[in-house]
């Protein structure tokens, strides 16, 4: 598992005036809303006790207060009041949590986790489409029992989808529909590749999918990384149908996934543009009703994939590639895990073994690192053991255990 890079945290919607927990790369955060609505992202541990701010409560002032003995943190981590020494004594420069950036964009709230300053961050994957009138998003959340390399790797993989998914193709009975020879590059970027991809596919039978394309033909599919949680995929049923989905991951520990899918699709619904006074109470509901029916098949379509990667073995991607016979459909997966590489020798990888081992005496709790560790040493929480950064990193580095 990989630090400095955005991570999703909570759907906008879902975030109220109640601070939540959210726990991703192994660690917990809490996250809630200051007094203006802004959404914050705090590491959960108080300094003091050690108890979960998670369990407290928002406060008038913006902070969030500990349940335990009332210490308040503001959005920067700042402990703002501290009960026991008095109202008019300010707390020491040690009594501040890691705060990290924040962004509210496309229905999710996202946290930068990492010490990274600004303009030296990777972007939040971009999306285009989104709020664009020709397009209609969804925006659903599920949780996997596996690793978020291999869910990555499986979206990256174009060969399993005439398989797993019965209505992406014959189910390799037709040597023409299923050779996958050529993969174009596209959508290349400095944090990830990918790939599109032609095909021979069957008729789609589902009424309103049947929107997208009607009879059999040819399709157009591919999808890409963007850094090691983030991933695109272009299904183009005919030259004006289309679907977009967009997947960013939030690796809940190294055997738990949390997946926002953001779909994009440009038919089935009424362009909000049109909507006049009369009849768009109406059409709204229909677009609600779609939106529903396209959900449940894409939900039907990762189950699919849920049930093939829920045996997957080992759990976590093997240390050495002599382990698993990659062909040419698996470019892409062997470029994602040279992406890895890259990172983990920028020292961005976290040491999953020392944090375990740590773990396991039960006598320390550590901190992903926050921008602001950069200007001060004044802390309580060690930072979280990382892979030593080096000058290259061999592709073999780039899979398992992180």
């Amino acid at each position: 598992m990989f630090m400095n890079f955005w991570y999703p945290v909570v759907r906008a919607v879902d975030l109220g005036a109640t601070p939540q927990k959210a726990r991703i790369l192994a660690h917990d955060f809490v996250v809630f809303r200051d007094e203006q609505g802004k959404p914050a992202v705090l590491s959960d541990t108080c300094i003091h006790r050690g108890a979960s701010l998670s369990g407290g409560r928002c406060k008038d002032d913006g902070t969030v207060q500990c349940p335990y003995h009332g210490w308040r943190y503001d959005r920067e981590g700042v402990c703002t009041r501290i009960p026991s020494i008095g109202m008019k004594t300010p707390p020491p420069p040690r009594a501040r949590v890691d705060a990290y950036p924040v962004a509210e964009r496309y229905g999710i709230v996202f946290a930068f986790l990492g010490d990274l300053p600004e303009a030296e961050r990777p972007p939040i994957m971009p999306i285009p489409e989104h709020g664009a009138d020709e397009w209609r998003s969804t925006l659903v959340t599920f949780d996997v029992d596996y690793h978020y390399e291999r869910s990555m790797e499986n979206g990256l993989d174009p060969a399993h989808n005439e398989y797993v998914h019965t209505t992406h193709g014959y189910q390799g009975e037709r040597e023409d529909s299923y050779l996958m020879m050529e993969l174009r590059p596209a959508q290349n970027n400095p944090w990830g590749d990918g790939f599109m991809a032609s095909f021979d596919a069957p008729g789609l039978k589902h009424p309103v999918m049947r929107l997208f394309r009607k009879g059999a033909g040819k399709m157009e599919a591919g999808s890409g990384a963007y850094g090691p949680n983030q991933i695109w995929t272009y299904i183009n049923f005919t030259a004006k149908t289309s679907m977009h989905q967009y997947l960013f991951e939030a690796p809940i520990d190294e055997h738990r996934t949390r997946v926002f899918l953001l779909n994009q699709r440009n038919v089935a619904f009424f362009k909000t543009s049109k909507m006049g006074l009369l009849g768009g109470w109406l059409k709204r509901r229909i677009n609600l009703w779609l939106d529903k029916k396209v959900d449940e098949r894409n939900k039907l379509t990762l189950s699919q994939d849920i049930k093939v990667m829920n045996e997957v073995q080992p759990a976590l991607t093997p240390r050495s590639r002599s382990k698993e016979l990659m062909m040419p459909a698996d470019k892409v997966i062997l470029q994602y895990r040279d992406k890895l590489a890259e990172f983990e020798a920028r020292g961005w990888r976290l040491d999953m073994t020392a944090l375990r081992a740590a773990k396991a005496k039960g006598d320390a709790i550590f901190a992903i690192p926050c921008p602001a560790r950069r200007a001060t040493h004044a802390w309580v929480l060690d930072e979280v053991p990382r892979v030593a950064a080096s000058a290259t990193a061999s592709p073999a580095q780039a899979v398992g255990g992180s």
